[in-house]
């Protein structure tokens, strides 16, 4: 299937990552079977019950998965929980602190997706607010880095949607008042709500931490090819991010480079978000990230001086107190930007060997909000795989 094909099921870490250093010992010695579901609810699924019984009868299937940024290390979190028999490794050229993941504002306020069902958009960002709420409320907050945070979102004129998608799924939200709006002199209408920031490294380490719990086997390693994989895995998934523009020559995907400052600014405790997204203020346990640019077509990893002082300056318009912030950091990224998600299955096939791939990638400035929702999703694609390699050996043994 091209990658252009709609999904069948519409759906960043860095990817595809030579050499082969192990994140950790090889050799899953601890069993899955002890791993227990994570956070949030069962994902939505049909009766999977003979799917997974296939899957069971087949041996340790070992899966694959390509990149670790957020997407690539909760896709195989979601795999490991969803079938607890598989052995899965992790593969990319970069990990924490070094990927797109890495830079992310990590803030859970849904960017859309025109080629993905508003209604699809919705389940995976719910999802993922479910889950990171009940990190949050747990004694593990802090490591993971999750932590709530009210703000406004203003507009200098009344959007056409006064209420998006996402209004009842974060907490709280409501029109601003005129005693609000005096705050925001140039803005005429705004939002007051209550959502989620993910403060990205630690969370990221977290998912680490977690996975090689489990037995989780990660090399730092970089694939230029999935059929690299195919002699020692049973299905591979393709978290690579940007990296899948060379990966599987994807040429709807798109990098949007992205700027932001990272500043010291601790009495800064609201989040400020212009509406049109471009200018925010996000303040996290330790810092507070300024942002941004929409960069179409930009592959440049430079911070840009000119381009740091429009930031700063915009942001300080929202926030005067800023002007007294310190220790100013520059970070640049490059989102992986497609029409749509693709969260799809997909049968390689070379001289009439298959390899059963998972795509999930191309999630934009949105991954954040939405990556443990498409985890889960691809997860069952996983599965899906699996169960379909079970019943093609079923077969040939008759």
């Amino acid at each position: 299937m091209s990658p252009g094909r709609a999904a069948r099921r519409l759906g960043s870490g860095l990817g595809a990552g030579s050499g082969g250093s192990a994140r950790v010992p090889p050799g899953n010695a601890r069993r899955r079977a002890t791993l227990r579901r994570g956070w949030g609810p069962p994902p939505h699924q049909v009766d999977t019950s003979l799917l997974w019984l296939c899957i069971l009868e087949m041996a340790a299937p070992k899966v694959a998965v390509v990149g670790a940024g957020v997407i690539g290390l909760s896709t195989a979190m979601c795999i490991l929980e969803t079938c607890p028999s598989c052995s899965v490794t992790v593969f990319s050229d970069q990990f924490s602190p070094n990927t797109t993941s890495d830079v992310a504002a990590g803030m859970l306020i849904p960017h859309t997706y025109p080629g993905t069902p508003i209604h699809v958009q919705k389940q995976w960002f719910k999802e993922t607010f479910t889950y990171l709420f009940a990190i949050s409320q747990s004694a593990e907050a802090s490591e993971a880095g999750i932590h709530l945070v009210s703000g406004w979102q203003v507009f200098k004129n009344t959007p056409k949607e006064e209420l998006p998608f996402w209004s009842d799924v974060v907490l709280g939200f409501r029109p601003m008042s005129k005693a609000e709006l005096q705050k925001f002199p140039q803005h005429q209408f705004g939002q007051a709500f209550t959502t989620l920031k993910c403060d990205c490294p630690p969370y990221l380490l977290w998912l680490e931490k977690r996975l090689k719990a489990t037995g989780v086997q990660m090399y730092t390693r970089k694939v230029a090819d999935l059929w690299e994989l195919h002699s020692e895995y049973n299905v591979v998934v393709n978290c690579a991010g940007i990296g899948a523009h060379q990966l599987v020559g994807d040429k709807e995907l798109f990098p949007v480079r992205g700027q932001v400052l990272k500043v010291h600014a601790p009495w800064v405790k609201n989040f400020i978000r212009n509406g049109d997204g471009l200018t925010y203020i996000y303040p996290g346990i330790h810092r507070v990230t300024l942002g941004g640019t929409r960069e179409v077509e930009s592959w440049s990893l430079s911070p840009d001086p000119g381009t740091t002082k429009d930031i700063f300056d915009r942001c300080c318009s929202l926030e005067p107190s800023l002007r007294r912030a310190q220790d100013i950091k520059v970070k640049v990224g490059l989102r992986p930007s497609r029409w749509c998600v693709r969260l799809e299955r997909e049968v390689l096939s070379q001289g009439g060997v298959k390899l059963p791939v998972v795509h999930n990638y191309g999630h934009g400035a949105g991954g954040f909000s939405v990556h443990r929702g498409t985890a889960k999703e691809a997860a069952c694609l996983v599965g899906e795989c699996i169960a379909a390699l079970q019943v093609s050996s079923s077969k040939a043994k008759l």
